[in-house]
């Protein structure tokens, strides 16, 4: 829509995890390279937790391009699913046969595989992604699963992903067992204002604008404010902004135009409540009270 406005050559702030913008910030990069530190030495159980749009689906794209190509990557989206149903999806991602649908039988299919992977010194990665959806009793499943292993390391290593409700979820009295297996635990705070910047000027650079000065600072001060560092909604805002820019013919973004992108495609106000209004700026125009305080707007 606005690409070949601001002479980008891909869409900069794309709301789907693509891992050609992964931003390496000090948390996400720490997070991304224990991972695979964790992987290349078979060490077992990691979980990542983060608020909703927090980055871990990026690093988790990334991570899977950065494994060695034989690695064997089942990544489970789905995770409203009973035990043996994850079972099935394990073997079905990893392209493992099976006959029956028995537990027992499922979990030889597994085994067999994962003793001929270790054989021929390839790894194996389970990635469950959205995990703060499983029940206890499939967790502690899952936590069987790293039964399999040799004398001396795991078969597969298992990478739980989740909103920071699996957290409180891995304190429960019956998943003690599960816990004790957890070799490392990250969690994914949001962006710092001089990260969201550099993260900002990272994805235009990416995406074709090598001065990344579309988004002025002003501008930028206020995607921060409003987001508070979570990358999805510093995506979403820079996005509506560039959109907003291109229906005003602007070239540069500043911090009226990102307000008014706010307005129309944040809030969602079919009707502005008049105490919300006042502090609403129209294109190019100056605030005309306070600048506004986005969680107490959202409240009306």
């Amino acid at each position: 829509m606005y690409e070949k406005y601001y002479g980008f050559n891909d869409k900069p702030f794309n709301l789907t995890p693509d891992s050609k913008f992964f931003y390496a910030s000090a948390k996400h990069e720490e997070a991304l390279n224990c991972l695979l530190l964790a992987i290349s030495e078979r060490n077992g159980f990691v979980v990542i937790t983060g608020e909703i749009g927090s980055g871990k689906t990026t690093v988790c794209r990334t991570l899977i391009n950065k494994l060695d190509p034989t690695t064997k990557v089942a990544l489970v989206l789905n995770t409203h699913l009973g035990k043996k149903e994850l079972l099935t999806t394990i073997l079905e991602d990893l392209g493992i046969e099976y006959r029956s649908t028995s537990k027992t039988h499922l979990l030889s299919a597994l085994n067999k595989y994962l003793i001929k992977q270790a054989s021929n010194d390839v790894n194996v990665v389970l990635i469950i992604d959205e995990a703060q959806n499983l029940t206890p009793s499939v967790i502690e499943e899952i936590r069987m699963l790293s039964n399999l292993e040799t004398e001396k390391e795991k078969l597969i290593q298992i990478i739980l992903m989740g909103q920071p409700e699996l957290k409180k979820k891995l304190v429960m009295p019956k998943l003690e067992q599960f816990r004790q297996r957890v070799v490392f635990h990250y969690h994914l705070d949001p962006l710092t204002a001089a990260e969201t910047r550099n993260y900002i000027k990272h994805r235009l650079k990416k995406a074709g604008n090598e001065e990344a000065d579309i988004f002025k600072d002003d501008a930028i001060d206020e995607i921060y404010k409003y987001s508070k560092g979570v990358p999805r909604l510093i995506n979403l805002m820079c996005h509506n902004a560039l959109i907003s820019g291109l229906v005003h013919e602007a070239h540069k973004i500043n911090k009226d135009i990102v307000l008014e992108a706010i307005r129309e495609s944040v809030l969602g106000y079919s009707h502005i409540p008049s105490e919300v209004e006042g502090q609403l700026p129209t294109p190019n125009s100056q605030l005309k009270t306070e600048e506004p305080q986005w969680d107490e707007l959202l409240k009306h």
